[in-house]
């Protein structure tokens, strides 16, 4: 079993064993997923900026016009999801 100590601040240092095991390094990010008693630590490896243009797309983007649409689409629906 790997142990970590809580400090002033609710910061812990990440056994050497765990961050190998990780492959992470200093300046990675890491989520914590609650799955009832357990926290899984799971490496954010990839961001939506490392998947720009894998989704093929033919014909010029109006980017003004989307947000349009979707603002739009937003208001339709009455600001429903906590807004």
């Amino acid at each position: 079993m790997l142990v970590a100590r809580i400090g002033q601040r609710g910061q812990i240092t990440l056994p050497r064993e765990l961050r190998r095991h990780l492959k992470a390094a200093e300046g990675d990010r890491l989520a914590f997923l609650i799955d009832g008693e357990r926290v899984v630590i799971k490496p954010i490896t990839k961001t939506l900026l490392d998947l720009r243009g894998s989704v093929p797309v033919t014909g010029e983007q109006d980017f003004n016009a989307i947000r349009k649409q979707a603002l739009a689409e937003r208001a339709r629906r009455g600001g429903e999801n906590g807004d």
